[in-house]
């Protein structure tokens, strides 16, 4: 009998963690881009204000990253359910009509996200095949126009485990869940920010503040 969080755990859970750890590898990739940006526009301001010697092509190199920070994260936030949706309804649904309500918006959501995987991946194709480049120092954009397309292919793959952990839910809503996106409640959150803010506060801090 499989046991979760054992050695015998389910495939569809395996299939969940591995897949988990290369949404967080590119998450981590994101985060790089996103840190490397930070510190050429840090350049930029310092170069054009101090020395009167802007950097070449820094706007160029801004236009062409932004995609790797927006869409390598994609599958990570579908994966920690930290997309933005109204949940007004939806939390109102229990038992099977939850994971019913689920299952169907997963699936549309399967469905848009082939699309977009086509049709990325066309604009990029025609970007390479054109030679297309930016304004200024003329850098080619198919790289970044491919990496969009990586991005959706990475989520739909998210969607598809999500799709099999959301029919398992449904065949058995009483069933522990897994490979599927769950956010936290109110209470969660509240402990969770309590947590950070004694986190933050150091022990002398806290002393200080009895003694008032």
């Amino acid at each position: 009998m499989s046991t979760v969080g054992g050695s015998a755990d389910p495939l569809l859970l395996r299939i969940d963690r591995a897949y988990h750890g290369l949404e967080k590898s590119l998450n981590y990739v994101a985060a790089t881009f996103l840190f490397a940006l930070m510190l050429l526009a840090c350049s930029e301001v310092v170069a054009r204000k101090i020395f009167n010697s802007p950097i070449p092509g820094q706007a160029d190199l801004v236009e062409i990253s932004i995609p790797t920070m927006g869409f390598f994260g994609l599958a990570y936030c579908q994966r920690m359910a930290g997309h933005v949706r109204m949940e007004i309804v939806i939390n109102q649904l229990k038992g099977r009509a939850y994971w019913l309500f689920e299952f169907i918006s997963n699936f549309a959501t399967i469905v848009i996200c082939a699309l977009m995987v086509y049709g990325t991946y066309h604009h990029f194709l025609r970007a390479y095949e054109l030679g297309d480049s930016t304004m200024d120092v003329e850098l080619p954009v198919w790289p970044p126009k491919l990496i969009i397309c990586l991005g959706f292919v990475v989520l739909f793959g998210r969607l598809l485990i999500s799709f099999f952990g959301f029919w398992r839910m449904l065949m058995n809503p009483g069933a522990e869940a897994y490979a599927v996106p769950k956010s936290p409640d109110i209470q969660e959150l509240a402990e969770a920010e309590a947590e950070a803010a004694r986190d933050a506060i150091s022990d002398e801090d806290v002393e200080d503040w009895e003694r008032r």
